[in-house]
């Protein structure tokens, strides 16, 4: 059994869940478990949805009910057989009316509760998986719909659920491989359900998680994560277009270019197919041809030292003095208790005797943290900054690789630099108006010859020279 999780952009039309059932059919005989994500910007829309109806919107939730409805309505029936339009339509009737229950409830209470977000934001998935079951079943497949929140169970924590992963896996393997002897086992992602079946989500991009999850499960052959992008690349193409497609890379590279930052992939996706050591794959639904990139538990040599530049954007540096806690000590902890109370995670930390800096992703408990802070140490704040990551497992053995990169970026203020928490990784903060230029210094310096072993080169930036235009589909 392999899985295979198709993304939104995957799924958003009648035209690409067609192109996802020739990819799936291809490899019918792998007995393939397909997750997929909403369709489109349909989690967006709900939420927008649920915005409106607290806000005392009613003929605006009601008309992107209605709107979202034929959307789905349109899009499915150009690939649903005729046989089963009536069952589809008596589907998307339920399902809607549901929904729109739903939603005046919310506007009779006027809040928005994190289990309201997951009640609302699961029908993306529960929606899809049920079209995309029939279009298999149109296009020649033999084709079963498995609500995953019957199978993949957390605890309570809503719209960041954890996996209780010991019940989840009895029940995958219980369910999934009778199910996929016989007919393509289709599932959304995201979704998942308590013990008692209230319905949880596993946080935005957790359709990636969910995949791993069940292929962890089911002891899959390996994991496919389908999106539009041609694998993981030297650089994020939206930052830097041009960048090398890299056809292989460890579980551990891997997990720190999705913590810091690269979007194919959810940060969380790695851990169950890295404990069950099952390999992940990153391909191009709409260049299936392409061999994308492979993750596996042990990493294949390279001659270079990086393997791919992360950044992670809107981060806010923390800068934290004090000459009281000079010998002190409870200095760091005194600091950290701060940001646990608020729920605050820390991406990187620097410290001397008498300051701390520090990153956060999130500053929205900001405010209230800074006025904690002041009690016992002079914080300052910059706001507008990027975290930049070099990852590559040759970091670790290489001399010098620091000094390569201050070399490379002569003329550029880094903030602040993390070295030696992970071996993997050498991270910096600069402003967000010198992110280009810093990523574009980096990929000369590190990428302008490639390990062909290890690398695809983009003919488009042979010779080192950085193009315009997107290199992916």
């Amino acid at each position: 059994m392999i899985v295979m999780k198709f993304g939104g952009t995957s799924v958003e039309s009648a035209a690409a869940i067609e192109r996802v059932a020739g990819i799936v059919k291809a490899r019918e005989e792998r007995r393939p478990v397909v997750v997929v994500s909403a369709m489109g910007k349909t989690t967006n829309r709900l939420l927008a949805i649920a915005a409106a109806a607290i806000e005392g919107r009613r003929e605006d939730y009601i008309r992107q009910i209605h709107d979202l409805r034929d959307y789905h309505s349109r899009e499915a029936r150009q690939v649903v057989p005729l046989a089963e339009r009536a069952g589809l339509d008596r589907f998307l009737d339920e399902q809607f009316q549901e929904l729109t229950e739903l939603v005046k409830g919310l506007a009779v209470l006027g809040e928005l509760t994190p289990r309201s977000v997951d009640a609302i934001s699961s029908y993306g998935e529960r929606l899809s998986s049920y079209i995309v079951t029939l279009a298999f079943r149109h296009f020649g497949m033999a084709a079963t719909h498995l609500d995953s929140r019957e199978v993949v169970i957390t605890d309570r924590r809503h719209t960041q659920a954890t996996p209780d992963f010991p019940e989840t896996y009895r029940r995958l393997a219980h369910a999934i491989p009778p199910m996929a002897e016989k007919s393509v086992v289709v599932m959304g992602g995201f979704i998942a359900a308590t013990l008692e079946g209230v319905t949880t989500t596993l946080g935005r991009g957790g359709s990636d998680f969910t995949a791993s999850i069940v292929g962890a499960g089911i002891g899959a052959e390996e994991i496919q994560i389908w999106t539009d992008v041609d694998g993981m690349l030297t650089a994020d193409p939206t930052i830097l277009p041009g960048g090398h497609r890299v056809k292989s890379i460890s579980f551990a590279e891997a997990a720190e270019l999705a913590y810091f930052g690269a979007k194919v992939l959810h940060p969380a996706t790695v851990v169950p197919a890295m404990e069950k050591n099952i390999p992940v794959l990153i391909l191009n639904s709409r260049r299936p041809d392409v061999a994308g990139t492979r993750i596996t538990a042990e990493p294949v040599p390279c001659a270079n030292v990086v393997k791919s530049i992360a950044c992670k954007r809107k981060i806010t540096l923390v800068n934290i003095q004090s000459t009281r806690m000079l010998m002190a000590h409870g200095f760091l902890r005194r600091i950290f208790d701060v940001f646990d109370r608020f729920e605050t995670s820390v991406d990187m930390v620097a410290t001397s005797e008498v300051s701390v800096s520090l990153t956060i992703d999130n500053a929205a408990s900001i405010d209230a943290i800074l006025a904690e802070l002041r009690q016992f140490a002079e914080p300052a704040v910059e706001h507008d900054n990027v975290i930049v990551c070099l990852v590559g497992e040759n970091i670790r053995y290489t001399p010098g690789v620091a000094r390569r990169v201050f070399m490379a970026l002569d003329g550029i203020n880094i903030r602040m630099i993390s070295q030696g928490a992970s071996l993997l990784n050498i991270s910096f903060v600069v402003a967000e108006a010198d992110l280009r230029p810093t990523v574009e210094a980096l990929h000369r310096e590190f990428f302008s010859t490639l390990d062909p072993g290890v690398f695809e080169r983009n003919e488009a930036t042979r010779g080192g020279a950085i193009h315009g235009g997107a290199v992916h589909a």
